[in-house]
């Protein structure tokens, strides 16, 4: 009976993962930028001095960069923090080779090589290999490209390195000191040409990194470079240069590791287009050859190795444009073979898809020229796409944009809206989707695309099913003898007149009842009965304004809602009864004496809307006053206040008694059965509560429910009542029976905010699990709070409980919530039975509801089962799900085990009247 999910209980919780702590990024740098300023002081004042302290000072920072970047490698995933482990052995052989240096006393800048250089040679491995490691991370990898532009750039550098050098020692090299002059910038060179490689390789979000690491590597090429002048010419500016750079190297290698994300693990990312490698290296290239010619203009000579480098450079360029020109080949290639497989894909799927700039302007439509809207490509683009909305429902348009630019919204789906055709008509399309196109190509942090991204609009053609939907909406509204508005359409015509009250503008309610009614059903049968009901509503519609709203409440009351104050309502009253006192109508039923006259009059009770008084309070204040109409003879009009009737003795009465009821032991429960039609079984029982009032008998709870509400009695009342009934149901479990609760909730229950706490310690007392528990509620839950129904219904849900709409018709707000809300049963009304075998509307209305249960996936349950033929009908429809006093009448705890086990699986198959034919449309 019920349409739960499967229960979450026993899923094992997510591991919660400690946070990664941020890189110290702004101390490191404060304290670098502090120790290079000290460094520069001492090397300019004390030079004796700095021969021991600056090395070791560089030695101590680092280690303790070294330090810091083993840690945070450890806080990485193996792969991400590879190229950092690397790293970090670097930071270690650079604090080994100045620790000797200030052992030795040599400085910064030594003059002659020594055992401090062989750990600083031994680094550029590492550096190479951290490198590569990174730019593994990269789609691309590590191929015959990243070669060419490796080569093209150590070409490069390497010559302006020659010609650099060159200039600055003005000797060729002639000694082991020499060798090392030369061949540090040659490690500069080296790690500046793989940084560039790296920086132009490494994916789009490990580019910032490795542009700080390339930063690093130009400030070990500052390094080498000032140490290879100091060997030929020392000076203190060569030693604060190489200080300062050395600790401008450990600071950009702060700023790579700060801003390395680490490698991607996202399987959808796309791959990164090989473009920064060609660039770098036609930039080296035409920069080598373009210096070099600047320096021949100049007067100086060009050296046979540097023709060469520049030859061999124009060599590499030709063969990277080769391969860059077959890389561009294949890439068109896949684009377009992409889009033709794009353009297939949309133009062949039902929905539309529109892309739209950041004004709201079409930029390309996948219906144009293909869908029924008729519009070309040429006649949407550029254009607004409000211009092809319907002006009533441009609000809802509006909304679904901007619920789609918000990455936490529901990307606005569901929203319908109407959109002009080529040739006039305004067909219903729904959103199925709205996001931004700066979606397209989000990274992988999720961060918004820069610019102003336009949207994505994916819409759904919905004409046929919108209009079903209308067409049962105005069923579900109307009724289909007279063609009123019925119970649900005033109820929401009184709540809104009740905030208009609220405003200032007075409204009052009519009720009518008509007198000899009876007679006309008794004598002249129910044919006749309707032919009198339908010429009544003819004359209520002729006789109120067209602003008053005239409804149908069921058999021979009516309803009128009057925009006016009291005094105009009751002369408006009175006009009514004189009209329908003329009302002698000769019955024309077949087989009737044609001479048979029924005189009708009618009674009329008049209440005025108050803006502080419930929807309800204002129905019963009127039905007070139709009461006193009658009493005082009939074909009368009365207001609510004028007389104290009968009923108001008795409602006072009650009021005044029902505090008490619920500690003297007066209130009880009974359990009516629900029985399934597949199963053929007793499946589930509602718990109702009657009150056994000493003096006037057994009271229902339509009558005092109400008051207890009034009276704020009622969340007590339900209180007492889910304690009862889970307890009951679960020594009916215990028993072996499998059954579950219904158990109807107040809205004023809900108001309380009590509803969620209470219902989970009735379940916790009785032992009950969620699933056996179904709350039903009516539509009127949802339109005072409809934001806390919302979410404590859903919390209901999540919990377990089964979520019942009772009385699916009456209210007005069903279609507007029923969609979104977590629903599992609809208790269709049993008011929709009434007409079920011999009327063809009323067999059609129940077939749809049934068929809107299907296809939202939610059980319907059919109340008020009291004949054989509306269980023949009901059981044809499909209903699987029945209640009424046919299948079992509602019966108390103590003989509720032996009615259950004495239900006969045979009463299912009885055979009444088939349902009316329906009515061609109404379906």
């Amino acid at each position: 009976m019920t349409a739960l999910p499967a229960s979450s209980a026993g899923v094992p919780a997510l591991p919660q993962v400690p946070p990664v702590a941020r890189w110290p990024r702004a101390a490191v740098l404060s304290l670098l930028g502090a120790v290079a300023v000290g460094l520069a002081l001492v090397e300019t004042v004390w030079p004796a001095a700095a021969a021991h302290s600056a090395p070791a000072v560089l030695s101590v920072a680092s280690l303790a960069m070294g330090v810091l970047v083993a840690r945070h490698a450890q806080r990485l995933d193996p792969e991400s923090a590879a190229p950092w482990r690397a790293f970090a052995v670097i930071a270690g052989l650079l604090t080994l080779g100045q620790a000797i240096a200030a052992v030795r006393g040599v400085g910064v800048n030594p003059a002659t090589a020594g055992p401090q250089d062989v750990p600083l040679v031994v680094a550029v491995p590492f550096a190479l290999l951290g490198c590569a490691r990174l730019i593994r991370s990269a789609a691309t990898g590590i191929g015959s490209r990243v070669a060419l532009d490796a080569a093209v750039g150590l070409v490069g550098l390497s010559a302006l390195a020659e010609m650099v050098i060159s200039a600055a020692l003005g000797r060729t090299v002639d000694s082991v000191d020499d060798l090392v002059a030369w061949g540090y910038p040659a490690a500069g060179v080296v790690l500046c040409t793989v940084g560039l490689v790296t920086f132009a390789r490494v994916s789009q979000a490990r580019r910032a990194a490795a542009g700080w690491l390339l930063a690093c590597f130009a400030s070990v090429a500052v390094v080498t470079v000032s140490g290879a002048i100091a060997v030929v010419r020392p000076s203190v500016v060569t030693d604060v240069v190489t200080g300062t750079a050395w600790l401008a190297m450990l600071g950009f290698g702060t700023l790579a590791i700060a801003a390395d994300p680490g490698r991607s693990t996202d399987p959808d990312e796309p791959p990164e287009v090989p473009l920064l490698g060609v660039v770098v290296s036609y930039c080296a290239a035409f920069g080598v050859v373009l210096v070099l010619l600047v320096g021949r203009i100049a007067g100086r000579s060009i050296l046979p190795v540097e023709a060469a480098a520049a030859a061999l450079l124009l060599l590499l360029t030709f063969a990277r444009t080769l391969v860059w020109a077959a890389d561009g080949a294949r890439l068109t290639r896949q684009v377009l073979r992409t889009e033709a497989y794009f353009r297939t894909l949309v133009h062949s799927a039902a929905d539309i898809t529109i892309v739209l700039d950041h004004h709201g302007r079409i930029t390309w439509d996948s219906g144009a020229g293909r869908h029924a809207h008729g519009w070309s490509a040429r006649e949407l683009e550029g254009r607004l796409l409000t211009d092809f909305v319907h002006v009533e429902d441009r609000d809802e348009l509006l909304a679904a944009l901007a619920a789609g630019a918000d990455p936490d919204g529901d990307q606005g789906q569901g929203r319908t809206f109407r959109l002009r055709s080529r040739d006039g008509r305004w067909p219903f399309y729904e959103t199925v989707r709205v996001v931004t196109s700066g979606d397209l190509h989000r990274p992988a942090d999720g961060a918004p695309a820069p610019g102003g991204a336009g949207l994505v609009v994916h819409l759904r053609d919905a004409d046929t099913r919108r209009h079903s939907e209308l067409e049962l909406e105005r069923m579900a509204y109307t009724d289909y003898l007279t063609g009123l508005p019925n119970r649900a359409r005033l109820m929401a015509a009184l709540a809104g007149a009740r905030s208009r009250a609220s405003e200032g503008e007075a409204s009052c309610l009519l009720l009518l009842d008509l007198d000899g009614f009876k007679a006309v059903n008794d004598i002249a049968g129910h044919e006749a009965g309707d032919l009198l009901l339908t010429e009544v509503a003819d004359r209520l519609r002729a006789t109120v304004r067209d602003r008053d709203v005239v409804g149908r409440l069921g058999g021979d009351e009516f309803a009128v809602l009057v925009r006016a104050d009291l005094d105009e309502a009751t002369a408006l009253g009175e006009r009514i009864i004189a009209e329908l006192a003329g009302v002698h109508r000769s019955v024309p039923t077949p087989g009737a004496d044609p001479d048979l006259v029924f005189d009708v009059s009618c009674s009329i009770g008049v209440t005025e809307l108050a803006s502080a008084e419930e929807v309800a309070a204002t129905i019963r204040h009127a039905d007070l006053a139709l009461r006193a109409a009658k009493a005082a003879g009939k074909g009368r009009v009365r207001r609510h206040g004028e007389t104290a009737d009968s009923a108001t003795v008795r409602r006072t009465r009650l009021a005044r008694d029902l505090p008490d009821a619920l500690s003297r032991g007066q209130l009880r429960l009974v359990y009516q059965p629900v029985v399934g039609v597949a199963e053929r079984r007793v499946l589930g029982i509602e718990a109702l509560v009657r009150w056994d009032h000493p003096v006037l008998g057994e009271v229902s709870p339509e009558e005092f429910v109400p008051l207890a509400e009034d009276d704020g009695l009622i969340v007590p009342l339900q209180r007492w009542v889910l304690d009862q009934a889970t307890a009951e149901l679960a020594a009916l479990l215990r028993a072996g029976r499998d059954l579950q609760l219904g158990v109807n909730i107040s809205v004023r229950h809900l108001q309380s905010g009590s509803l969620v706490p209470d219902v989970a310690a009735a379940l916790a007392r009785a032992g009950l699990p969620p699933q056996r528990l179904m709350l039903e509620v009516t539509e009127s839950l949802f339109i005072g709070q409809p934001d806390r129904a919302d979410g404590d219904l859903q919390t209901l849900h999540d919990m377990g409980c089964v979520i019942s709409l009772d009385d699916f018709g009456r209210g007005y707000s069903t279609f507007a919530y029923l969609a979104r809300l977590p629903v599992d049963v609809l208790k269709m009304d049993r008011e929709f039975l009434a007409g079920l075998t011999d009327d063809a509307r009323c067999a059609a209305l129940v077939e749809s509801v049934i068929e809107l249960g299907n296809r939202l996936s939610i059980d319907v349950v059919a109340e008020g089962v009291e004949t054989p033929g509306q269980l023949a009908a009901l059981r044809d429809l499909g209903c699987r799900y029945l209640q009424g006093f046919l299948l079992g009448r509602p019966t108390g705890p103590a003989e509720l085990a032996a009615v259950i086990d004495a239900f006969d699986p045979a009463s299912l198959d009885v055979v009444g009247a088939q349902p009316a034919a329906a009515v061609p449309g109404t379906a």
